[in-house]
């Protein structure tokens, strides 16, 4: 007799909550790395044709805007959650002075989920004879804050400025190695496979077909890079000629 694989249902979930805390910094730096790149040097390796200014410029755009991304997620997650903790303290204090009235409330968001009203009189009754079950309850019922869930913003940050690092050295990698013209090409293309494979890689969480997936992220993501390229020959065009 084979072996009998039992479906766990929480394996999928708990897989998920460690790999989705960081997973929304490393998509969005990985993609915005790649695309504000790719346009940025894509313009400026067309309107130019210089070699060290390209590599310059991409090693600038890469530095400032990592920093950026990596401090700007770490003050919004950190603004969220003290935001978060504001309310989960003026929550607090409710429940301290207006126990019935909030007792009745967590009832009324009981009975609205589904539960039948004496079910929910009892669960809502039990919930406030607990002070930290009462407050969690208030908190996902009512504020959709889990407290148990820590947000660590310093990691995101950290996640967010690495993962524009990465992503920005894709469509910059290929000017270091070969000449302006060929670099173009080989840099679109890299920039093209990474933002689908990049759309590939976030099915292991959504179970979207990975194809769909992929195509969705180049589509979207690679108009910058077209958007570049226009720039930048309308600037050799309108502008560096003219001087």
């Amino acid at each position: 007799m084979g072996m009998k694989h039992h479906y766990n249902p929480s394996y999928i979930h708990h897989q998920a909550t460690r790999i989705t805390s960081m997973i929304r910094e490393v998509v969005f730096g990985m993609e915005d790395g790649m695309v504000s790149t790719l346009g940025a040097i894509t313009g400026i390796a067309t309107a130019t044709n210089s070699h060290f200014v390209v590599v310059l410029s991409g090693l600038v755009v890469i530095s400032v805007e990592s920093i950026s991304m990596g401090v700007g997620s770490y003050l919004s997650n950190k603004s969220e959650d003290d935001v978060e903790k504001r309310k989960l303290f003026e929550e607090k204090q409710e429940l301290k002075h207006f126990p019935d009235e909030e007792r009745e409330e967590l009832e009324d968001i009981y009975t609205k989920d589904g539960w039948p009203r004496d079910l929910a009189r009892t669960m809502a009754q039990t919930a406030s004879e607990n002070k930290q079950l009462f407050l969690h309850e208030m908190a996902c019922h009512e504020l959709s804050i889990f407290p148990q869930v820590e947000d660590r913003p310093v990691k995101k940050g950290i996640a967010m400025f690495f993962s524009y690092i990465i992503g920005g050295m894709i469509p910059l990698i290929p000017y270091i190695l070969f000449s302006i013209r060929t670099g173009i090409i080989v840099s679109i293309s890299a920039t093209f496979v990474g933002l689908f494979l990049l759309g590939v890689g976030t099915t292991r969480l959504t179970k979207r077909k990975w194809w769909r997936a992929g195509l969705e992220m180049l589509v979207l993501a690679s108009t910058a890079a077209i958007v570049g390229y226009v720039v930048g020959q309308l600037v050799d065009i309108f502008v560096l000629k003219a001087l």
